[in-house]
């Protein structure tokens, strides 16, 4: 019997379920006591680091089955995704209201992405055929790119009417106290 599938799925489930309660018990709560902007910053980290997705080449060439075009669907919807979480970060530690919309597609581009790698992986018969980088590319950074996902949807929409600060106020724009207002 060949064990390489179910095992592949197994770590894969398991780490979605470990990083799923991970997120529930102790990034959930650590979220929720961070400003809006630096909540955000944390969790778009995870996908700066998605250009891991480049080693798909180096793995096609040592025997990962997956065609020229695959590979190349892999690399533009994971370098997209690192450059949009990059320059999102970086409008957020500025305050920038143009973050939050390049947040939301992220968001999508990501859910897009892997349904377009899962329905890759399923007609080029992928499942299973993973070892060595790949292997652990699938087994612990996809759930944990999952999951930064839900969670980066979970502030964008629970905490929309707030400010980038942590402010209420209403429209989701930073409050910028002019210095003459400023306290002290």
């Amino acid at each position: 019997m060949n064990y390489l599938t179910p095992a592949q799925a197994s770590a894969q489930f398991l780490s979605l379920f470990i990083f799923a309660e991970i997120a529930a018990w102790y990034v959930a709560p650590w979220l929720k006591a961070r400003p809006r902007a630096d909540a955000l910053i944390a969790l778009l980290w995870v996908h700066v680091f998605r250009y891991v997705a480049l080693q798909v080449f180096t793995a096609q060439e040592h025997g990962f089955p997956i065609s020229d075009q695959g590979a190349m669907e892999i690399v533009v919807g994971d370098v997209a995704g690192a450059a949009i979480a990059f320059v999102t970060i970086a409008l957020l530690r500025y305050r920038v209201r143009l973050a939050i919309p390049l947040a939301w597609l992220l968001v999508a581009e990501t859910a897009y992405d892997t349904v377009t790698n899962i329905h890759g992986g399923v007609r080029e018969h992928l499942m299973g055929a993973a070892s060595d980088t790949t292997w652990f590319v699938l087994a612990y950074f996809v759930p944990m790119v999952i999951v930064s996902t839900v969670l980066i949807a979970w502030q964008l929409y629970s905490r929309r009417h707030e400010a980038l600060d942590g402010r209420e106020d209403g429209t989701g724009e930073a409050t910028v106290l002019q210095a003459s207002q400023a306290p002290g």
